[in-house]
């Protein structure tokens, strides 16, 4: 890490092209004989990524942004806060710390955290910052983490991971196996140093298949920010447990929607199908990430499109964790279909349908956008079919 980019005249370089297009900055080529173009085009580029995903980075001045990639992999100031949340006790160690967004958070709970990450420039990068944000109370480590767990003589309260997610080539992988540290090969280890672990995956991991690689969990968590799905949270404990909660949370603003469950809930809730009645509902990313797909038509009460569609229907307004429409009308998918539209604009999602968003604008000649939405899907009795939908926007409430 350079140090000259700490440096007052750098800084206010750097904030007076906050608006540059970066082609064009780098190159004007730069102006400091000790900082490189690339140095400040990196920074100039990692504020700007981070203004939504990391605002109190972007807003405070000094601090420093490692490459794009690290940037790209780390957890936003939204998911670190809710997973800031689930420690307790005094200590915890971030074994894969990366830029130290997690570290951070876990920081303002905690008394003492352990930032380890053997990347020597990231590792730089993190310590600086947390220097910029007067964070006193996290210990930063530049070696690897499984070395240093085993060298550590007590226990922590909290050990997190978030192993990397890229192979040798620099391509993205999820697999728990092709992860870097590999957990399942070290699990004893981390059960042994840590009273709770906390394993971050990649959104793309199959719960069900990466239940039989993790023991001794206690609680899922499915994390989505505007309704994608960031990642999933897994929560293992020493202790052997017969019931494994399922958390699901999706944070858009200021409006939070959670979901609570237990796997075996998930395992055993059957669906009950119909035809669309006067309501259509659409979950949640992180419901249907978890798998609740019955869970949502046994739970909530409300009737199930088709056992792939995943779309739901009542003759009351519901309560739910998801869109909620009204129906105007349903038609039948066939030659008639665009006379009987008669849209210019609409808002197109397909589920369980034969053909893809940009093929049916292509086809009906729709563009994006308007008040009504259509839903092209399957129903109960195999049939193809257009639901024409309003937005109940005033009944979308989150159910704590």
């Amino acid at each position: 890490m350079n140090t000259a980019l700490l440096r007052p005249e750098v800084q206010e370089y750097l904030s007076s092209h906050q608006d540059t297009i970066l082609d064009k900055f780098i190159f004007k080529g730069s102006p400091f004989p000790d900082v490189t173009i690339q140095e400040l085009a990196q920074q100039l580029d990692g504020k700007r990524r981070a203004k939504i995903k990391l605002p109190l980075w972007y807003e405070t001045p000094g601090i420093l942004f490692p490459p794009k990639l690290n940037l790209e992999q780390t957890s936003s100031a939204l998911t670190a806060s809710y997973k800031s949340e689930l420690v307790q006790g005094d200590s915890l160690i971030d074994m894969t710390g990366g830029f130290g967004i997690d570290s951070y958070y876990f920081a303002q709970k905690l008394k003492e955290v352990h930032h380890i990450e053997m990347n020597t420039e990231v590792s730089a990068f993190a310590k600086a910052n947390f220097e910029t944000l007067k964070t006193t109370n996290i210990t930063s480590v530049c070696e690897d983490s499984i070395t240093y767990l085993k060298k550590c003589k007590g226990t922590f309260d909290t050990i997190y991971i978030d192993p990397a997610r890229r192979d040798d080539v620099k391509g993205k992988v999820f697999k728990l196996s092709d992860c870097v540290p590999d957990v399942r090969l070290h699990l004893d280890l981390l059960l042994e140093k840590g009273k709770q672990i906390l394993i971050k995956t990649s959104p793309l991991l199959d719960i069900t298949a990466a239940l039989k690689e993790l023991k001794q969990v206690s609680e899922i968590h499915s994390i989505a920010i505007k309704n994608e799905v960031k990642e999933v949270l897994w929560r293992i404990t020493p202790a052997v447990n017969e019931e494994i909660k399922v958390i699901t949370v999706n944070q858009n603003g200021k409006q939070v929607d959670k979901t609570y469950c237990t796997l075996q809930e998930l395992q055993n809730a059957t669906a009950t199908y119909a035809e669309p009645k006067q309501y259509l509902y659409e979950p949640n990313a992180t419901l249907l990430k978890a798998g609740a797909f019955n869970w949502i038509s046994e739970h909530y009460s409300l009737l199930k499109l088709h056992p792939h569609s995943h779309l739901y229907t009542s003759d009351s307004m519901k309560q739910f964790p998801g869109r909620s429409f009204k129906i105007i009308e349903v038609l039948p998918f066939d030659n008639k279909i665009k006379k009987q539209l008669l849209l210019k604009k609409a808002n197109i999602t397909t589920r369980n349908f034969k053909l893809t968003v940009a093929a049916l604008r292509k086809k009906l000649n729709i563009k994006e956008g308007g008040d009504t939405y259509l839903f092209f899907t399957t129903d109960c009795n195999e049939k193809q079919i257009v639901i024409v939908c309003q937005k109940e926007v005033d009944e979308l409430r989150s159910l704590e």
